[in-house]
């Protein structure tokens, strides 16, 4: 049987050794989890798109997550597009409307509805109506960005992660230009999810205004760190 070695930090290595867990079960059935989503979602990706399978085809996917895919591809269907887009993605996340990934954008002092931008073809697709090569690999990215984050679920807020860091799409243009990087984003996605575990645990129900307060205050000691380099380096 094939070896793989993971590493980890030695705080953490150590509190394995310590705990007796069973790291290469745990490791295998989380691979193997990891690995089941990359398929189902290459397999959506490069087949006919049909907005209403996709709850059934995209089981780990939260309903949020579901309804912004189905509305991009019923927008790519009615304005004739060849391929359903990162930009159709993106504009079908801002249509939704309240989506955890428009308050990460929002606390990184991004109004969503204020990203514009002209919807171009992007390359790629076939048969039917089919992801466009940059959205497939941003439906890639995201179901690998839930899996390291060690998520159970696949939502807007990986989504959005996916489309800041796929380098060659409409979406990831727009993003990055107003300030959303791939690198930027995954860390406010963090904060925003940590803060709102803590917010449920402490003062239930969280509305958007108080979980925007909480990932800006999570993402503070970042951001004072990030100045003082760029002050040093000036």
């Amino acid at each position: 049987m094939p070896k793989i070695n993971v590493y980890l930090p030695d705080e953490l290595a150590e509190a394995v050794r310590d705990s007796g867990l069973p790291v290469s079960a745990i490791c295998q059935r989380a691979l193997e989890e990891a690995v089941r989503r990359i398929t189902v979602i290459r397999r959506t990706a490069l087949g006919d798109l049909d907005a209403d399978q996709l709850a059934a085809s995209l089981p780990s996917f939260t309903p949020r997550a579901v309804t912004v895919l189905s509305l991009a591809i019923n927008a790519a269907r009615d304005a004739g597009a060849p391929n359903v887009g990162t930009g159709h993605l993106l504009r079908a996340m801002i249509t939704e409307g309240e989506n955890l990934a428009l308050r990460v954008l929002r606390a990184m002092e991004i109004e969503p509805t204020t990203l514009t931008w002209t919807e171009q073809d992007e390359p790629g697709g076939g048969p039917g109506l089919r992801y466009s090569t940059p959205a497939a690999v941003a439906l890639e990215m995201l179901v690998a960005e839930a899996a390291a984050l060690g998520h159970n679920y696949v939502g807007c807020e990986h989504l959005l992660i996916g489309l800041a860091a796929e380098p060659d799409g409409v979406a990831g243009r727009v993003l990055r230009e107003a300030g959303a990087d791939g690198k930027a984003v995954r860390r406010t996605v963090s904060a925003a999810l940590s803060g709102y575990a803590h917010l449920r645990a402490t003062k239930p129900p969280v509305g958007p205004e108080e979980l925007s307060a909480v990932v800006r205050e999570e993402l503070r000691p970042l951001v004072q760190r990030v100045e003082a380099l760029e002050a040093r380096l000036s």
